[in-house]
């Protein structure tokens, strides 16, 4: 939500594994996957499939995403359809980059890091969300 401002200009579409989080911040147009995780093979297949119909229900030219897995499954899918892709990783990530962001940087075009020491090998460091 952090990232809310820099789209003042356009109407994003947003997907979550929390619509709390969404109602939560008012966010009108968004879309729920379930959540999953490496240790669930069985949730990431419906996750997978999940996140592929969205994508391809949404055709985003642009795909954001701060991690974990649904988001890049989606990051995945929007990269195959030519969207522009980023992938923002976790400030909770601060010893090394996430499994996912690892990769997510086969498929993105942009790979940002929220820690200074862990920029380069692809990863940019423009500064911190919190």
């Amino acid at each position: 939500m952090l990232l809310c401002p820099a789209f003042a200009d356009v109407d994003p579409v947003f997907a979550t594994t929390d619509p709390e989080l969404a109602e939560r911040d008012g966010i009108k147009r968004f879309h729920v996957l379930p959540d999953a995780n490496r240790d669930e093979p069985r949730r990431a297949a419906v996750c997978f499939a999940a996140s592929l119909r969205l994508v391809l229900r949404v055709q985003p030219k642009m795909l954001i995403t701060t991690g974990a897995l649904p988001g890049l499954f989606c990051l995945i899918a929007a990269r195959f359809m030519g969207a522009r892709t980023v992938w923002v990783d976790s400030i909770a990530n601060s010893d090394q980059p996430s499994l996912s962001g690892r990769v997510a940087r086969l498929f993105a075009h942009e790979w940002f890091t929220q820690w200074a020491h862990l920029a380069g090998a692809g990863r940019r460091y423009d500064g911190a969300l919190l």
